[in-house]
């Protein structure tokens, strides 16, 4: 599963979610989703600002964990039901 480590680094820059959503100018629900690893995309103007923001690099939060999938809505639907 490809995921967001946003939460990690802002911790270690001992810098809020708030400050984070504050700064980045887009909507609080779509930042907090990204964050959350519910968002299934995410932009490269996206990616550049937070790069700048955090005085980081994509690969410092673009993540993989390996052996685990992020379910697709077919599998969800079929499961519910």
């Amino acid at each position: 599963m490809i995921y967001v480590n946003v939460e990690q680094i802002l911790k270690k820059q001992k810098k809020s979610k708030y400050w984070f959503v504050k700064n980045m100018g887009g909507s609080y629900q779509s930042i907090s989703n990204m964050m959350d690893n519910v968002s299934t995309s995410i932009h490269f103007e996206t990616l550049e600002r937070i790069c700048d923001l955090l005085d980081c690099e994509p690969g410092d939060i673009i993540k993989r964990k390996k052996g685990t999938r992020r379910k697709n809505n077919d599998e969800q639907t079929s499961k519910a039901v």
